[in-house]
Formats: structure tokens, C-alpha cells, sequence
């Protein structure tokens, strides 16, 4: 039933999401002109000071990096703060890390406990899709997957934010692929394990060989491996963000009851059908940018590892292979190439970190320094960011870990 609902709404998106106003419009990749609040503003909506940063990838890409410099509540703005990166999940962006408001949502809680605020966007999505060498309608821009967010959007953030705040590392937290593409960068970029302090990881998809999500199960005997499939999806904006789809997603997650039903599904297209935990009062605010747009190569990439059971790069299919990698089947991963101070968190019920793929990492992590199972059975993927709970049973979590280290290392 999800594939099917999946379909019918890419299908309307396709035939509707028509600017007739505008000759040229592209509706799998435009942007309207006329756009939401940008992260930027709904911090500052909040009462908080926000800043737009731009990083500019060796590879052309240009990412926008947002910033809560200090917290209002806080009376020492110039202070030096020691830094965190956030960075979001498949389909999501900065937005996510803030809709719960100052109370509850992770970013505010970190500048309310004295830290120096980013929230990352990874290439593709709505925040950073722009390249100096690449149009947006070109394939190519699109040729990317969760292997280049881990080894090159991620260092390049990493590398800005440390060389503008003068620090020597910094705490990262990431939510999904934000963990997918932290361990990318652990293990093939491994020098930047020393610029990391902690590392938080929520619902950390890596291993992916049990995952019970409706999607990745049923499309992986056409796209879990290399073929016709997969080559016809590949290198191409999946989910965009557009005016149509954002009007479409706006109406159907209004606070009507009839409407509010289908938006409930359409986020458990998103994130799977554990969605007893999230503060349903989030779901219009979330589909003012959510899907943020991915390329279709992170949705296959992922499908790829359930198919295969391993943590490894793209898949090409063995003649391009040999011509990447220099051998015909994709290399795996070495974790044991990230040294950085490591934190796992997994829930229950989580259909796309489940707790047999999480369990395999220990092993393979040298400095794990927690395990940590949410004390909620019924605790799912979004829950780690949306869910009514969040403060008490994720937030609190990591300020803790976070300002242990601070504490050790002065």
C-alpha cells in the first residue's frame, strides 16, 4: 500500500506541478520565487540572533550553513562557545532541528546551554542547491549520493565553521543520514576524526540489512542492485521541493481532521509507520519544507545496502566500478577508522535503524562511548526529532554528553 501511495503522489506532482506563469519552469527542480520562512528567519521569529553562511565545495557545490550564534537568554554574546554541527535526514534540512520550538527543538536547547549553533544542509536540498560549474537541469548536479555528503560536504562545513570560530574541533549531532554520512566521513576521511569532540548519532542508518521500512523492502528487487531499474532513476532529483507540491502538502496537513489523515500518511511514506510519538500538531509546519529534495542516488544507495547487508559505496554495477574503484564489487566502509568519541542513540521501533543493524556496530567502533536505547518501546525514526518527548528522552541526552567533554577537557 505505501508503494502504491508513493506512486499516485509522484504521478500528481508530475502532471501538476506546472508553473503556467513561467515558460521555463521545471517542476522536478524550480524553486518558487515566493518562498516560506527560511531557517534564518524562523530563528529569528523565535527571538533569536541568526546568521546565512555559504560553503562553496572543492566540487562546485554551494551549501548554506545557518547559525545561532548565542542565546537571547544568555548575557554573554561575545563569549567564545564551543561549537556544534547538526546535521539532518533523507528528505529533511535545517528546518527540522527547529520546528519544535525554543522549548523543545535541539538547536535552541544547544544556544540555550551555551553553544555556538550550525545546522548543515547537505547538497540537492532546498537550503543548497546550487553548483558554480553545474545548472541544477544538468544530470550531473545530480550525481551524487550520501558517499559525497559524508566525504565532501560534511569536511567542508566542518572546515569552515572551525576556521571562522577559531576552534580546534567541534560536537556534531546528526539524525538518520546525517549519521550515514558521518560514518562516511569517519572512515574515508578519517584525519577529521580529530577535529570531532563528540559525535551524537540519531537513529544512525548504517547497517541496513533488517530494516523493516515499507519502501526500501519493496522496491529492492528492482533497484537493490544494479540494472535497468536503477539506471533509469539514477542522477536525478527525487521528492522536490516545488510550489505544487508544497501547496499540495499544505492542505492536505492542515489541522482538518479528513486532511490531517493524509498527511499522516505521507509522513509515514517518510519515515516509516511509527508515528505514535510525534507531536502531530508539527505536521502543517513540517510540509512547508519537507521533502527538501534528495537525488534519487541517496534513496538507491540505501536500498542497495538492504540488499547487500553491508556498509559500502555506490554500487555502479562492475564495469563502472572497476573504473571507480579499481575493483568490480563497491568497497565496504572500515569503521574501524573512526576514532572519534561515538554515541548512539536507537528507538524500538525504528523500521530504518533497527536495533539488529545497530548492534553490529560496537564491535567495529574503537571509541564507543555509549549505547543507549531509547526507554520508549514504541520510539520511532522521526520521534528522534518531532516527537512530543524529545527534550527529555534525546535533547537533555546529548547537552549532558556534550558538556561532560567540556567539563574533562578543561
Amino acid at each position: 500500500m505505501l508503494k502504491e501511495l508513493l506512486l499516485v503522489a509522484l504521478a500528481i506532482t508530475a502532471v501538476l506541478a506546472v508553473d503556467k506563469d513561467t515558460d521555463d519552469f521545471d517542476p522536478f527542480i524550480d524553486i518558487p520565487f515566493k518562498r516560506l520562512k527560511t531557517s534564518a528567519e524562523r530563528i529569528e521569529s523565535e527571538g533569536y540572533p541568526a546568521e546565512s553562511h555559504y560553503v562553496e565545495t572543492p566540487d562546485g557545490y554551494v551549501l548554506n550553513l545557518f547559525r545561532i550564534p548565542h542565546s537571547p537568554k544568555l548575557n554573554n554574546g561575545q563569549l567564545q562557545r564551543p561549537a556544534v554541527l547538526i546535521m539532518h535526514g533523507l528528505f529533511s534540512c535545517s528546518d527540522c532541528f527547529l520546528l519544535n520550538g525554543p522549548d523543545d527543538a535541539l538547536a535552541y536547547n544547544l544556544a540555550d546551554a551555551g553553544y555556538d549553533v550550525w545546522l548543515g544542509n547537505a547538497r540537492g536540498n532546498l537550503y543548497s542547491r546550487n553548483n558554480t560549474r553545474l545548472n541544477v537541469r544538468h544530470p550531473y548536479f545530480w550525481k551524487f549520493s550520501w558517499h559525497e555528503i559524508g566525504a565532501i560536504d560534511l569536511p567542508a562545513m566542518i572546515d569552515y565553521i572551525l576556521e571562522l570560530t577559531q576552534e580546534r574541533a567541534l560536537h556534531y549531532v546528526g539524525h538518520s543520514q546525517g549519521c550515514t554520512s558521518f560514518f562516511v566521513m569517519g572512515s574515508f576521511r578519517p584525519e577529521y576524526n580529530a577535529k570531532i569532540k563528540t559525535a551524537h548519532m540519531l537513529a544512525p542508518s548504517v547497517f541496513m540489512g533488517n530494516t523493516t521500512e515499507g519502501l526500501i523492502v519493496a522496491t529492492a528487487p528492482v533497484l537493490g542492485e544494479p540494472g535497468l531499474g536503477s539506471a533509469l532513476l539514477e542522477n536525478q532529483v527525487l521528492l522536490p521541493y516545488n510550489d505544487f507540491l508544497q501547496r499540495f502538502l499544505d492542505t492536505t496537513c492542515s489541522n482538518q481532521p479528513l486532511t490531517l489523515s493524509y498527511c499522516k500518511t505521507l509522513a509515514m511514506l517518510w519515515g516509516g509507520p511509527e508515528i505514535g510519538n510525534l507531536n502531530k500538531t508539527l505536521l502543517p509546519k513540517i510540509a512547508e519544507t519537507h521533502p527538501a529534495g534528495v537525488s534519487s542516488n541517496q534513496a538507491i544507495h540505501y536500498i542497495q545496502s538492504y540488499t547487500s547487508n553491508q556498509f559500502r559505496l555506490y554500487d555502479w554495477g562492475s564495469r563502472k566500478n572497476l573504473a571507480y574503484y579499481g575493483v568490480a564489487e563497491p568497497p565496504s566502509y572500515d569503521l574501524t577508522q573512526i576514532t572519534a568519541e561515538l554515541y548512539l542513540y536507537y528507538g524500538l521501533s525504528d523500521g530504518s535503524a533497527t536495533k539488529d543493524d545497530v548492534a553490529r556496530l560496537p564491535e567495529l567502533l574503537p571509541n564507543l562511548a555509549l549505547l543507549h536505547e531509547v526507554p520508549e518501546p514504541t520510539w520511532g525514526h522521526l520521534d528522534f526529532i518531532f516527537a512530543e518527548k524529545v527534550k527529555s528522552l534525546i535533547n537533555d541526552l546529548v547537552l549532558d554528553h556534550t558538556k561532560a567533554y567540556e567539563e574533562r577537557s578543561k
